[in-house]
């Protein structure tokens, strides 16, 4: 006999009814908003004490939000997640002209990159007109700490997280470079926006690089310059600093940043 206040197995929702119910309520909510539980019971056709305990928990975890005196809203880790799957989707082609006028402009390889699983993950390339052979590839991956792009891809960390990425992959740099050196360099960096490669992954390869951002201003990508020092000697790598930052910039304004 079933005890009372107890579900069986087939009252009881599933995993899969529960996340419907969740996307009924978020979809409910995202045209204008509703102004309390009743309304998103209503619209979504579930009972009261249903509407309001999964609301309670996208709540929770910050998918919506209450506004005092205005409602439910959409909340920011949905938000963030729209920008984040909007820029995936749209950031290979978005930027791929930009990068075919940079090399252009340059002459030299020029690198689309995001991070993935900690590490340099490129997504788009444009090979030199000199005669350079680069060994990065599409669909490549490469350490953040050696690249350019990588470089460029971690600016907006803290001193504590690149601490800690310097004491897991020092042994990647390709040239000796002390922690609080390391360090300094990377605050120089985030200081004004930009990287170099100096010979960190490839001795012979240097390389500008500047990070893309999102419309939530979050780094997404990054791309680079990049050729072999004869042809990047240290005052072309400065004169290339702004071409390449406002190249990071035009891409960026595109995806809404």
């Amino acid at each position: 006999m079933e005890k009372a206040g107890l579900k069986t197995t087939a009252e009881r929702p599933t995993a899969s009814q529960t996340l419907v119910r969740g996307l009924d309520v978020i979809e409910a909510v995202s045209a204008d908003g509703a102004s309390d539980i009743t309304t998103i019971a209503a619209r979504t056709g579930m009972t009261y004490s249903t509407a309001h305990r999964i609301v309670s928990a996208l709540i929770q975890r910050q998918y919506l939000k209450r506004v005092p005196g205005k409602g439910y809203r959409l909340g920011s880790k949905l938000l963030a997640l729209g920008f984040q799957a909007y820029s995936q989707v749209d950031l290979t082609p978005v930027a791929h002209p930009f990068l075919e006028r940079l090399a252009r402009q340059t002459h030299d390889t020029v690198h689309l990159a995001c991070e993935e699983l900690g590490k340099v993950f490129y997504l788009d390339k444009i090979a030199s007109r000199r005669p350079v052979e680069i060994s990065s590839r599409i669909g490549g991956m490469k350490p953040l700490i050696s690249t350019g792009v990588g470089k460029a891809l971690l600016l907006d960390g803290s001193v504590r997280s690149w601490g800690a990425l310097y004491d897991a992959d020092a042994q990647r740099l390709g040239l000796a470079m002390p922690r609080d050196q390391w360090l300094d360099m990377m605050q120089e960096y985030a200081r004004h926006g930009y990287t170099y490669d100096l010979g960190e992954d490839e001795p012979a390869i240097r390389c500008v690089a500047a990070p893309i951002r999102d419309a939530s201003h979050r780094i997404v990508a990054a791309l680079s310059v990049s050729s072999t020092a004869d042809y990047m000697p240290p005052e072309r790598m400065r004169e290339l600093v702004p071409v390449v930052v406002a190249t990071a910039r035009q891409i960026s304004a595109e995806l809404g940043n």
